[in-house]
């Protein structure tokens, strides 16, 4: 398979976003629009970093060198971090730039969490029904949140409740479906870093700031996962950090050696990609091929 990266060599100051989505898993920018605002806003390399989805790397390549914009093989995987020592468990998206084409072993893990995805929506949707709750408008309704991307599918059952009138009030439709048993697949964050590592791979930890769910990463927490998962890096450079984060993970990056990423994490238009320049994420850029100038 041809490589919109290949060869590629970029300026210090270019702007590059390595972090966004698509309509491939639960972004609004189709794969085209998103391409074309990239295009058009100059800028000379992107990752495209759909959640939990290692099988689009032809579709996303060949749309790449259609329109001439460098695009570098990638995806945000969705992972639990099982801290033994607390017994805590810690939602962590994990990025993976890099990887070989399928098949390999990162896309078996995200083919294994869709499978699992979608045996729960088909449990809660059965459990809605056994409470009570008809959907006569749609009656292709199961068969439509089966095909969504893993990431949309409990969304889309709160959104399906929500058009036939439940939920509206108290209890929520969130709550309704929480109830029926709902839950977010995730995978073992050991276990993506090394299949991602044999399918050719860094794995960085997306947005470590982030709350809203996840954990928020500090030192302390960065030292215990590093003792036990060899993770390649951080995603730095973030807009839901705020400056004494950014600052936090740059310099315990670079005090271990660690390679950096800066993303947006767009999902739709109204927040747009974001242009970091190309020379806040040269180690990760060489290390996948990409030379700066």
């Amino acid at each position: 398979m041809n490589l919109s990266t290949t060869g590629l060599s970029l300026a210090a100051d270019l702007a590059i976003d390595l972090h966004l989505h698509t309509t491939y898993s639960d972004g609004t920018w189709t794969p085209e629009q998103l391409l074309d605002y990239l295009v058009r806003e100059q800028f000379g390399l992107a990752a495209i970093t759909d959640h939990d989805r290692a099988d689009t790397v032809a579709a996303l390549q060949q749309l790449a060198l259609d329109k001439h914009q460098p695009v570098l093989v990638a995806v945000e995987m969705t992972t639990l971090w099982k801290d033994e020592m607390s017994g805590q468990d810690n939602m962590t998206d994990l990025l993976c730039f890099g990887f070989d084409p399928p098949p390999n072993a990162l896309n078996d893990l995200a083919q294994d969490l869709l499978r699992r995805q979608r045996e729960n929506t088909r449990e809660v949707y059965e459990n809605l029904q056994r409470k009570g709750y008809t959907f006569p408008q749609e009656p292709d309704a199961l068969a439509a949140l089966l095909e969504q991307p893993s990431p949309q599918q409990p969304h889309e059952l709160v959104a399906l409740l929500i058009r036939h009138g439940y939920g509206t009030g108290q209890p929520s439709a969130g709550r309704i479906v929480l109830e029926a048993g709902c839950t977010f697949a995730m995978n073992d964050l050991a276990a993506v870093v090394e299949a991602a590592h044999q399918s050719g791979a860094v794995c960085l930890i997306a947005h470590p700031g982030h709350k809203d769910g996840f954990v928020t990463y500090d030192v302390r927490m960065l030292d215990k996962l590093r003792q036990d998962i060899p993770i390649d890096g951080l995603e730095v450079y973030n807009p839901k950090h705020t400056p004494d984060q950014t600052a936090m993970y740059l310099e315990y990056a670079q005090q271990h050696h660690l390679l950096i990423s800066s993303g947006s994490d767009s999902h739709r238009p109204d927040k747009p990609p974001i242009k970091y320049r190309a020379e806040l994420s040269r180690g990760l850029l060489e290390r996948v091929g990409i030379q700066i100038a």
